[in-house]
């Protein structure tokens, strides 16, 4: 009686060489990625990213089956970041300085990588759940806000949809060269809230429909 065919053992990867594969590749990718990302922004073609990272198409279509996955895989760390920033601004016991705080931080984490700037504005809106962040992060900024009002740090006309006008505006500078980005997003947020300071100055327009999730909509576009 013939005996089953059989692999032989010594042409066949273990399973945890193939998974020891499928790790190296994902990292490749996700390297890849983040570089052309960070330079080109989170539009770069994908097969552009599989070359650089010497593989296949289809093995990034098969880690990645959208672009969406590989967004949220490469910048997952950092807006987890902002989201604890905004949290420990929000809590600081000096709003003014909390709010100065999270201007800074995130128009320079914006300015320093293009890749960055689209994900935090959400233009490929199903990377990251929103839905749970989004209301919290609006909720905390408003309130972020109306303390540092409340403490005579910010004028009172100012509204929380005016941080995220700075950070649309921030995100056009970020196709600028990192340095020039860096310098120019610290110096807008400079004017900003020197602008934003009480005082005699003329009141301002209404501000614009700039809500959270309007952004996300139409980044998504």
């Amino acid at each position: 009686m013939e005996r089953p065919h059989s692999q032989n053992p010594k042409t066949a990867p273990p399973a945890t060489h193939l998974r020891a594969d499928a790790q190296a590749n994902h990292d490749l990718l996700v390297e890849a990625a983040r570089e052309l990302f960070s330079t080109h922004g989170i539009d770069v073609p994908l097969s552009t990213i599989a070359r650089r990272a010497g593989v296949s198409a289809a093995t990034l279509y098969r880690r990645f089956p959208a672009r969406e996955a590989l967004v949220a895989e490469v910048f997952a760390e950092q807006l987890g970041e902002c989201e604890s920033l905004l949290e420990r601004c929000q809590a600081d016991e000096d709003p003014g300085r909390g709010l100065r705080r999270l201007l800074m931080t995130i128009t320079d984490m914006q300015a320093r990588s293009r890749g960055f700037s689209g994900a935090l504005l959400a233009r490929y809106p199903g990377a990251i759940d929103l839905d749970a962040t989004r209301e919290r992060a609006d909720h905390d900024l408003r309130g972020l806000v109306r303390r540092a009002q409340d403490a005579g740090a910010l004028r009172p006309d100012f509204d929380h949809t005016d941080v995220y006008l700075l950070l649309l505006a921030v995100d056009a500078l970020a196709a600028q060269p990192p340095e020039i980005a860096q310098a120019a997003a610290r110096r807008l947020v400079a004017y900003v809230l020197q602008a934003a300071r009480p005082g005699r100055a003329a009141p301002l327009p209404p501000p614009a429909p700039l809500e959270l999730a309007v952004l996300h909509q139409d980044q998504g576009r």
